[in-house]
C-alpha cells in the first residue's frame, strides 16, 4: 500500500498529534508499506530525510515556533501541501491519503482527493474540533466554519483519538467516526530507574492556558512541607510567567523548567519520575499520558476530554475538576504522604497501559487504510 501522510506537525515540531503521526507512519513503513509524509519545515531541519523507513518532506511554510502554528502558517502549509501533493500524485500515485488534524491537513487532503480521486482518511486529535479549545480556536472556527463540514463529510473514514473527541465532533459533523486511541511503543521505552527517596513529579506539554501549568506550581507551593522535586517540560507563551511564579514561591531549587525538549528526553524524564501531573482544561487523548501509563507513573489529571479514558480514579491515579487547585493539591498530597499507595497506583498504571500498545494501534489503522484503498 502506498500512503501519503499530511500533518503540519511532526517531531521535533508540535506536540502529541505530531508524535502520533510519526508513530503511525513509521509503524506502517516497518510493515512494508510505502509511506511519504508532508509536514512543515523550521530552521535547522533537513528539507527531506528518511525517518523510520518513511520518506519525510518538510515544506517551507514559514513556521516560527515549534510549540504552536498561526492560522497564516497553517494556510501556508495547506498551499504547499496541495502543490507538492499534486506532484506526488503524478509521480507516485498513493492508494490513500491520511490527514492528521481536520485543520489544516484535512483541507489539503480534501482538495487533493477531489482533484485526483484518491480517497482520504482523517484523524481528529481534538484541537481541530469546534468548541474543544475555545480560547485558542474559537475565532478560527468562526472564520472557517462554512469550509470545514466538507472536509469531515467527504472523508472515506474519520478516526477520533478518544470517545470524547468523537462525541464533540459528532455535534458538528454527520460523518461516522471510529475511535482508535493513541499508542505507545513499549519496545522503545527507556528502562525504569529505581525508586528515589524523594518523589519526582513531572509535567509535559505546551505552556498555554489549556494545559494550565501554573496551577501545578500553585499546588506544589502549598505542599512545600512535603518532600518532592518537580520538572515541567515544554515551551510556550506562559513559560516565562511560570518561571516567575516559581521564583516567587521561594522553591526554585525544587523545580526544573528546561524548556522545549525532544520526545526522547520526555521519556527519559518519565523513566525517573513517579507522578505525571497535567492540570489540563482540554485533552484529546494525551500522548504523554499514555507514555506515562506505560512507564508506570501515577497520573494526576484534570478531568477533561480523553483524560477520563486514562485514569481509573483512585486506582492508577486521580482526576480532579479542571481549574480546582484545591482538588489538585489534595490528589498530590495523597500520593506524596503514602509511599505504599503510590507504588500500588504505579503498578495499576502499568497494567492499564497494555490496551494502548502501539503494535495493536498500527494494526487497527492498517485495517482501515487497507479497506479504504482496496489493497
Amino acid at each position: 500500500m502506498r500512503l501519503l501522510v499530511l500533518s503540519h506537525e511532526f517531531p521535533p515540531i508540535g506536540g502529541g498529534g505530531g508524535r502520533v503521526a510519526q508513530d503511525l507512519a513509521c509503524g506502517l513503513a516497518a510493515r512494508g508499506h510505502q509511506v511519504t509524509i508532508l509536514s512543515a519545515a523550521m530552521d535547522g531541519l533537513p528539507a527531506e530525510e528518511t525517518v523510520g523507513g518513511a520518506r519525510l518532506i518538510r515544506l517551507p511554510a514559514q513556521r516560527k515556533n515549534a510549540f504552536a502554528a498561526s492560522l497564516a502558517e497553517m494556510a501556508n502549509f495547506d498551499r504547499l501541501a496541495v502543490t507538492r501533493g499534486l506532484a506526488l500524485l503524478r509521480q507516485w500515485r498513493p492508494d490513500v491519503i491520511h490527514a492528521h488534524f481536520a485543520v489544516p491537513a484535512g483541507a489539503a487532503a480534501f482538495l487533493l482527493s477531489r482533484l485526483s480521486g484518491v480517497p482520504y482518511v482523517l484523524t481528529a486529535h481534538l484541537g481541530d474540533v469546534p468548541g474543544a479549545v475555545p480560547e485558542k480556536t474559537e475565532a478560527w472556527f468562526r472564520l472557517l466554519s462554512p469550509l470545514t463540514p466538507p472536509i469531515w463529510n467527504n472523508a472515506a473514514r474519520v478516526i477520533a483519538v478518544s470517545e470524547f473527541t468523537r462525541a464533540l465532533a459528532q455535534k458538528h459533523y454527520r460523518a461516522p467516526m471510529t475511535v482508535i486511541p493513541n499508542g505507545v511503543d513499549f519496545a522503545a521505552l527507556p528502562p525504569r530507574e529505581p525508586a528515589r527517596e524523594i518523589p519526582r513529579i513531572v509535567f509535559a506539554g505546551r505552556f498555554v492556558e489549556t494545559k494550565n501549568p501554573g496551577h501545578l506550581v500553585q499546588a506544589l507551593t502549598r505542599l512545600s512541607s512535603l518532600p518532592w522535586q518537580a520538572t515541567l517540560l515544554g515551551d510556550g507563551p506562559l513559560l516565562e510567567a511560570v518561571r516567575r511564579q516559581v521564583a516567587e514561591s521561594g522553591l526554585a531549587g525544587r523545580f526544573s523548567l528546561p524548556g522545549w525538549v525532544t520526545p526522547a528526553q520526555v521519556l527519559d524524564e518519565f523513566s525517573r519520575s513517579d507522578v505525571l501531573a497535567l492540570p489540563s482544561r482540554a485533552e484529546g487523548l494525551s500522548v504523554v499520558g499514555v507514555q506515562a501509563l506505560a512507564l508506570g507513573l501515577a497520573l494526576v489529571l484534570g478531568a477533561a476530554g480523553g483524560n477520563l479514558e486514562l485514569v481509573q480514579d483512585g486506582q492508577n491515579g486521580f482526576l480532579f475538576p479542571p481549574g480546582d487547585v484545591d482538588a489538585l493539591t489534595d490528589a498530590l498530597r495523597r500520593l506524596l504522604t503514602d509511599p505504599a499507595a503510590l507504588k500500588s497506583v504505579q503498578r495499576r498504571s502499568r497494567a492499564l497501559a497494555q490496551k494502548f500498545d502501539l503494535n495493536a494501534i498500527v494494526t487497527q489503522y492498517e485495517a482501515v487504510l487497507s479497506d479504504v484503498s482496496g489493497q
